[in-house]
């Protein structure tokens, strides 16, 4: 964390600095449960800085899954012919006005900001309010007035640097986390996976003779189905092994990503 990296000096290091500030902001009101406030404020000031990227690649993808029949047609009727298939694709992107790259840009984009909260709050909060840790950050914050002198890891009765494997030792109401952590995930995959016809497993497409024929569901829509139960259990093992102080980043940045969810599948 400590090393002057580009990455470390390029976002990390920002990141911390943002994070102390806000955490002796709110120390300073005496409000309680600082640090805990302090990342829901940070994920949130995250959020809404990435908010533009993000909401283009969900209207990217809200648009792509209306192509799906169209595209499902193409797929049919140029199936041994992937030169004309492919021209058709881009044909039907352009006619409908979208950008096939309008929707991985962002995400690209976002990744690194991304995997730098991550870094930032497991470095802070695996190892607790250790004197190594206060010194390495105290290291590279940019103002003498944001030094610290410890950390304080009480949010509201919880201890961020414990983890739901340690449910034994801490109680098992520990194991709520995890749980709440996939049910989250599972409400976001859910809201952003295209709603399907009721015919979906057998959808109408076009044959190489302009026949209509029923085929079963593609490669691409079992996939995704199985990663609506798949990616929630995952993102749930790992709450289960992880400081709640990570969780409560997660499910917060979850939280957030749900309401932009709701407000484009609204829209559309």
């Amino acid at each position: 964390m400590t090393q002057g990296t580009f990455f470390n000096q390029l976002l990390i290091w920002p990141i911390i600095n943002l994070l102390v500030a806000i955490y002796k902001g709110i120390l300073f009101l005496g409000i309680p449960g600082a640090l805990g406030l302090a990342v829901i404020v940070l994920t949130v000031i995250i959020r809404l800085v990435l908010h533009p990227l993000t909401v283009t690649q969900l209207k990217s993808a809200q648009k792509m899954a209306k192509l799906k029949p169209e595209m499902d047609k193409l797929a049919a009727k140029y199936k041994n012919d992937k030169a004309r298939l492919n021209q058709e694709q881009l044909n039907l992107y352009k006619n409908a006005g979208i950008n096939p790259a309008a929707g991985c840009l962002p995400t690209l984009l976002q990744f690194p900001i991304v995997i730098a909260l991550y870094q930032v709050f497991f470095e802070v909060l695996s190892k607790g309010d250790t004197p190594q840790v206060v010194a390495d950050i105290n290291k590279i914050l940019y103002s003498s007035a944001l030094k610290i002198n410890s950390f304080d890891l009480n949010f509201f009765g919880l201890n961020l640097a414990h983890k739901p494997d340690q449910w034994q030792q801490f109680g098992w109401w520990l194991l709520l986390v995890p749980l709440i952590t996939g049910l989250l995930q599972f409400w976001q995959t859910k809201l952003m996976t295209p709603v399907q016809p009721k015919t979906e497993a057998k959808d109408i497409v076009v044959d190489k003779d302009g026949k209509e024929v029923k085929k079963e569901d593609d490669m691409g829509t079992a996939m995704q189905k199985q990663m609506m139960f798949m990616m929630p259990i995952m993102i749930g093992f790992f709450a289960y092994t992880f400081p709640l102080g990570l969780s409560l980043y997660w499910n917060t940045y979850t939280v957030f990503g749900i309401i932009q969810q709701y407000q484009i599948n609204k829209k559309g």
